[in-house]
């Protein structure tokens, strides 16, 4: 009994670890797989060297040329993730996005944006919200973000993506062009190529270019060309590696085209080591959790079945050889069936067949002091002197 008791709870805690290693799988590793609400604020940084930009200085135009280094600050908005609501509750995470761009040089201010906007916790996508903005000019625009920005999906595919690009305000595709190892994690990597693309600039801001850079036209547009390409954690979905080749032009209708822009920034080797560290940290958890923390808490739970399985029937063996032994030692006594006894046939029964026995109390009846005439009934002892007198 107490071997069954022992086997019923091995069986029972090893059905449990089954439970429990099937919930990891199901519930904890997607769960893992998510944005986080509590994420750390993130710092990147790209530098272009030998860059020619356009820099504008208490109202003066000028063409300059400089090392450049563009930061680029995300911080999740914990508050206002907190206050969605509708589908993207639950759903999104809000962040706030910060960059500028100043020369290594002077440490002048050569640009500025920020941005904020809802991404889904699973895919990294931009979602849809009301509150979501762009501000490069110094006043806060409403734009529709869509595409990828700042995340790629968990378990980035071999495939084409779409990136939004901030100066055009829209997506573009960016093509899976193969793998490549980024400081020991096996990245995959994207190519999004834009091609002269004309920017939808206000008109004011475009005469103030005129004015400045092209003397004598009225009318003129900016073309906008750029080569991005990331280098994916395909596991996180984190950006390991930026680069982008930028290139924009004003072409006035009067005049040669001048060049704006002409910068290749890339993200520096601090930033490379932070990133990849971030993704080894989070595929960590991934690969614990979600991997060898249910396989190891299913193989546990495999033994205790079988253990409880064995023990059980250990037991029930034992049970058995228990009683053989005790039916062999204490056998029970089989009956033999005796003829019935009739009563008017039955003799009377002997002094030995009396209940008492033959040394029972019971005493027999007194004989009398005569003598018969029937030579079997025994006489009794006679008196001194009488034997003569017969």
């Amino acid at each position: 009994m107490k071997h069954r008791a022992i086997g019923a709870v091995l069986f029972g805690g090893g059905v449990l670890l089954l439970a429990l290693a099937a919930g990891l799988v199901l519930v904890v590793k997607p769960a893992l797989a998510k944005l986080p609400y509590d994420l750390e604020a993130s710092t990147s940084v790209a530098e272009a060297r030998g860059a020619t930009f356009l820099q504008i200085t208490n109202g003066n135009i000028a063409i300059n040329r400089a090392d450049l280094k563009s930061t680029v600050r995300v911080s999740p908005d914990a508050k206002t993730t907190g206050n969605l609501s509708g589908d993207l509750d639950g759903k999104a995470v809000v962040w706030q996005v910060g960059q500028t761009v100043e020369r290594t040089d002077t440490k002048e201010l050569v640009s500025a944006y920020g941005a904020g906007l809802a991404l889904d916790r699973v895919s990294g996508a931009a979602l849809e919200w009301n509150d979501q903005y762009l501000d490069d000019t110094g006043t806060r625009e409403k734009v529709q973000f869509s595409g990828q920005m700042y995340k790629f999906p968990f378990g980035a595919e071999k495939k084409t993506y779409q990136i939004f690009d901030r100066d055009l305000r829209d997506v573009r595709p960016a093509e899976f062009k193969g793998t490549e190892d980024i400081k020991g994690i096996d990245s995959y990597r994207y190519e999004q190529v834009i091609t002269d693309e004309q920017l939808n600039l206000a008109e004011d801001r475009v005469k103030l270019l005129l004015g400045g850079l092209a003397p004598g036209a009225t009318t003129g547009k900016v073309v906008y060309s750029n080569t991005r390409t990331v280098w994916i954690d395909p596991v996180t979905g984190s950006f390991l590696k930026v680069r982008e080749a930028q290139r924009k032009t004003l072409v006035p209708d009067i005049g040669a085209p001048v060049t704006l822009l002409d910068a290749d920034f890339s993200y520096n080797e601090e930033t490379v080591a932070a990133s990849v560290k971030r993704a080894e940290d989070s595929r960590q958890k991934l690969t614990i959790l979600g991997v060898y923390a249910p396989i190891g808490v299913a193989l546990l739970g495999l033994l205790l079945i079988v253990a409880g399985l064995l023990v059980a029937r250990r037991g029930a063996a034992a049970s058995a050889v228990e009683a053989r032994h005790r039916a062999d030692a204490d056998p029970t006594p089989t009956r033999v069936d005796q003829p019935a006894v009739r009563d008017d046939t039955a003799e009377q029964p002997t002094v030995a067949d009396r209940p008492g026995g033959p040394l029972s109390d019971e005493i027999p009846p007194a004989s009398t002091n005569w003598r018969g005439d029937d030579p079997s009934v025994p006489g009794q002892r006679p008196a001194p002197g009488e034997v003569e007198r017969r």
